[in-house]
Parts: C-alpha cells; structure tokens; sequence
C-alpha cells in the first residue's frame, strides 16, 4: 500500500468507528497528567535536593578527614647516637 491509500484506510476506520466519549473524560485526563508533572516534578527535586546534599556532606567530611594527607605515626622513632 502507498501511504495515501493506508491514509484513507484509517480515516475510514475513524469515521466508521464513532464510539461516545464519557462526559469528564478529558477533564480527568488532565488532572491526572498535571498529577503526574507534579509527583515527577516533586521527585526530580528531591533528588537533586538529595544529590546536593550528599556532595555537600562528602565535602565537609574530606576537609575534616583529610583522606589524601598521611597519617601521623602512631610510634617513636627508636633513640640512636649514644
């Protein structure tokens, strides 16, 4: 089939096929999409949030800890030169 004889078929199906759409349908459909926005809206936040925070307290700890510098030496040197 070229594509405007399956163009025709499907609007024939379309017109063919009217089936009444509940009154509120749409209305319902939006909510539920603006429902979702925000619920994804929300979590994006609050991982960014999460995200932000965890660097945040990675940094602090690293300024305290020092992780790249040595370690004092926890013995003395032994006493030489008597």
């Amino acid at each position: 089939m070229r594509r405007e004889e399956r163009e025709a078929a499907v609007r024939a199906v379309m017109e063919r096929a009217v089936v009444p759409v509940p009154p509120g349908l749409y209305t319902e459909a939006v909510l539920r999409g603006d429902r979702l926005l925000r619920r994804r809206r929300l979590a994006r936040r609050a991982l960014w949030l999460l995200a932000c925070a965890a660097v945040l307290a990675f940094t602090l700890w690293a300024a305290d800890a020092r992780p790249w510098a040595e370690p004092p030496s926890r013995t003395t040197p032994p006493v030489t030169g008597r």
